[in-house]
């Protein structure tokens, strides 16, 4: 059992989900994570930090993903309401 104090079991679950499915895809988590969010109703613009060129180029590269919706449910089924933990 993964152990934090800002994050859940269901975080982590939800972070192995997008490592396993972004392996399978042969793109790096950050992008599949990016696709998921900008397949989100209402985002538009999502803030990235990128402290290198490469990822940069990633996060360019997610625009290019195209997630289903069986895709995006496999991704989001785990995920568990939680009130937000550390600085908030």
């Amino acid at each position: 059992m993964k152990v934090s104090r800002l994050y859940t079991e269901a975080d982590f679950a939800i972070a192995d989900r997008v490592v396993e499915f972004a392996a399978r895809r042969g793109v790096k988590p950050a992008q599949i994570a990016l696709a998921w969010l900008l397949a989100q109703p209402g985002v538009t613009a999502p803030i990235i930090g990128a402290s290198k060129l490469s990822h940069l180029d990633e996060a360019v590269a997610a625009l290019d993903l195209t997630l289903d919706a069986d895709e995006l449910t496999f991704l989001a089924e785990r995920y568990r309401p939680h009130a937000i933990r550390g600085h908030a």
